[in-house]
């Protein structure tokens, strides 16, 4: 098994407090998936964009989130738009020089 970044970018419509208080409750359900080691929240206010990076343990656990009920509903929400995501693999032994955090 490879570990798999996933990078997900959107734009939104609402002011930025009123996303994030939206998000916030999602936050321990994200941190709770199978087979997700991390995700660093993503905010370019002056843009309206907003996303995040995952790291997953497996292609498997993250194509199970993107297919799975919080995308399904992130993707429902009248508030995003524009919604792009991109799976990666990760180049281990350039990451570890650079103090990337791969566990």
């Amino acid at each position: 098994m490879s570990q798999k970044i996933l990078q997900v970018n959107m734009k939104f419509s609402i002011p930025r407090a009123d996303l994030e208080a939206a998000w916030l409750p999602v936050a321990q359900p994200i941190a709770d998936l199978p087979g997700l080691l991390w995700k660093v929240w993503l905010m370019n206010e002056a843009e309206h964009e907003a996303g995040g990076i995952y790291l997953f343990e497996s292609e498997a656990a993250a194509q199970s989130y993107l297919a799975g009920p919080i995308v399904a509903a992130l993707k429902a929400s009248p508030a995003v738009s524009n919604i792009s995501a991109k799976l990666f693999d990760v180049m281990e032994s350039h990451t570890a020089i650079t103090r990337g955090p791969l566990k």
